[in-house]
């Protein structure tokens, strides 16, 4: 969560130093990879970064992070309490040396409960959170989002935590804490509509959304493949069964109205699984854009690579790295006017970067050399 926060603050023009131990983070050590320590993941999370390898177990290595964090103006962490407290990196510790400074800390569990110190990667958080009982009451299976969601959702949540601590940094001077754990973060996103009946005192009905905790609420096979087939209002419902040929469910009671739909969602989704094997993929695309009807074909991954729609915007897109060659980099989806964000640096490789940030700290060339024979840098 905290490198692609950080890289997303980077594609904003943010000067980003990533300050990882001498082996490297775990992103450098996921496959696939093409050499040691540069992992797709890494590649994908850590664009418009600067590396500085340093242990933060040495007094040598502490030193040089406190010299940095006087130039800084946002400490990005991502430890449990009690790991940053042995680092000396506790909140009370860095706001005393440094009031200016903003430190973003994200972790499992807020810190003032007795799980703060508790691990917490994307998987645990989706199950306290309620995402993996969601996937139950949805699919029948107590599973995970096939994606790092948690971890996604916080990121997202510290880049723009991060933004408006800033903005009062820069008003007043002023420095802050901001905490941001991943469980409530991913519990909050997910009761925005799943709160659903128990947002009201007493409850006027049970937790879960109605349109995505429906029953058949999926994409659909069609003649030759998969799509999402989505009428969404009564008027587009009718306009769809009439185009179908199913005139008699154009003007059925069940779907005339949100209420009368709102308790008819999984007949309609069935009704939808029927019709569907009846025509092409491409036929469907072209009856719903003629009846301005929602629809989107099931893409890939894969897919995703050749797609029109994806090439023509830049979201996905080769470039070249100075070590890994060619490769598919990700861009940045918001599209500024006036301030164009993206890649201006690929991933760096481990420590690539290190002996230039400690010169620009005021360190020389023979100090650099001291704590590399010392372990304290790695280059």
């Amino acid at each position: 969560m905290g490198p692609y926060a950080c890289q997303i603050l980077g594609d904003m023009g943010a000067e980003v130093i990533k300050v990882e131990p001498p082996t490297g983070d775990m992103t450098r050590r996921t496959m696939p990879q093409r050499h040691p320590g540069m992992g797709a993941l890494a590649l994908n999370v850590n664009r418009n970064k600067r590396s500085l390898a340093l242990d933060l177990k040495t007094d040598g290595g502490r030193a040089v992070l406190d010299d940095l964090l006087g130039t800084a103006d946002v400490l990005v962490t991502t430890m449990r309490p009690g790991a940053l407290a042995r680092l000396g990196l506790a909140p009370d510790a860095v706001s005393q040396r440094f009031p200016r400074l903003v430190h973003v800390r994200a972790q499992g569990f807020r810190s003032d409960s007795e799980l703060a110190d508790r691990a917490a990667y994307d998987e645990i958080v989706q199950a306290s959170s309620g995402m993996v009982d969601l996937m139950r009451r949805a699919t029948g299976t107590p599973s995970y989002a096939p994606t790092i969601l948690a971890d996604k959702v916080c990121a997202l949540t510290i880049a723009y935590s991060t933004l408006a601590a800033v903005i009062h940094q820069r008003a007043t001077g002023e420095g802050q804490l901001v905490e941001v754990p991943m469980t409530d973060t991913l519990l909050a996103f997910n009761l925005v509509e799943h709160l659903s009946g128990h947002t009201f005192v007493p409850a006027e009905g049970p937790t879960g959304f109605n349109r995505s905790m429906a029953e058949k609420h999926e994409a659909v096979a069609t003649a030759d493949g998969w799509a999402c087939i989505l009428p969404y209002t009564p008027a587009n419902i009718a306009d769809f069964f009439r185009a179908a040929g199913r005139e008699d469910l154009a003007t059925d009671e069940r779907f005339a109205g949100s209420e009368a739909l709102s308790r008819h969602q999984p007949e309609l989704y069935a009704l939808i699984g029927e019709l569907a094997p009846s025509r092409t993929t491409a036929e469907w695309g072209e009856l719903c854009a003629d009846h301005s009807i929602p629809f989107a074909p099931v893409l890939s991954v894969d897919d995703a690579e050749d797609d029109p729609y994806v090439t023509g915007g830049g979201i996905l897109a080769e470039a070249d790295h100075p070590t890994e060659g060619r490769y598919r980099s990700i861009g940045f989806p918001v599209r500024f006017a006036g301030t164009p964000a993206g890649l201006r640096s690929p991933a760096p490789q481990l420590g690539a970067d290190g002996a230039d940030v400690l010169r620009e700290l005021g360190r020389t060339d023979a100090q650099i050399e001291e704590l590399v024979e010392a372990g304290v840098l790695a280059r």
